[in-house]
């Protein structure tokens, strides 16, 4: 059930390529935060954070392109808050885990309970919604997991991957958690098939499927600017 409080309604009317220009620095200074927290979190694990371009400014960079690009799809809305903490939820997923191949509960769980908390005004979701959802989802990635290892007698898909997916069911709600998980399975698919014909990888290598649900729940959450 959803409780009503009118977030979408942009504070201030402006053209979407003023909000885009407003909002972009302040995405590329949540890209700086994104960083700081990545390299701290990997410190507090015990490994070695890296620093090659990628790692330090493409944090900064994605943030303030996305932030720019919902500034446009949202307006200056109270709703573009809450996307932008998911944005930069999101991107911290993917360079952490790109670059540890870790989704971390110190990350997952604090997330998890803002998305609960934050279904209750997000439009069209809802917390018995968010809720069935992130259960629904983490149950469907836990079993692909485990008969995933059951076949292949490897570990198929990662637990942080399960309790991510559990989080983007929780952001998302239904049916944009479809969107989300079907562009990250192509993805995955797609850059997989492309590393072993490069033979970069080998048919028996894993890769971190985190980065592409991620990438997945930000096409999703861009998509929702539309309902």
């Amino acid at each position: 059930m959803a409780v009503h409080v009118e977030v979408s309604q942009p504070l201030l009317v402006v053209a979407p390529w003023v909000a885009a220009l407003a909002w972009l620095p302040i995405g590329a200074a949540a890209g700086v935060g994104v960083r700081w927290l990545s390299v701290r979190l990997a410190r507090w694990e015990r490994l070695e954070p890296m620093a090659r371009p990628w790692q330090v400014y493409g944090p900064v960079a994605a943030c303030g392109v996305l932030f720019a690009a919902f500034g446009a799809a949202y307006g200056l809305s109270p709703l573009l808050l809450i996307r932008s903490l998911w944005v930069a939820v999101l991107v911290h997923v993917i360079f952490f885990d790109l670059e540890h191949r870790l989704i971390l509960d110190r990350v997952l769980l604090p997330s998890a309970a803002a998305a609960l908390l934050l279904s209750v005004v997000t439009p069209h979701l809802g917390w018995l919604q968010a809720v069935l959802t992130g259960v629904g989802t983490g149950l469907v990635f836990l079993g692909i997991a485990v008969v995933g290892s059951f076949v292949l007698k490897a570990e198929a898909m990662g637990l942080g991957d399960v309790k991510f997916s559990a989080l983007m069911g929780l952001m998302l709600g239904f049916p944009a958690i479809l969107t989300a998980v079907l562009t990250g399975v192509i993805l995955a698919g797609v850059v997989a098939v492309a590393l072993v014909v490069l033979r970069v990888r080998s048919m028996k290598d894993s890769i971190a499927y985190g980065p592409f649900l991620a990438m997945g729940a930000l096409l999703a959450l861009y998509r929702l600017s539309g309902s």
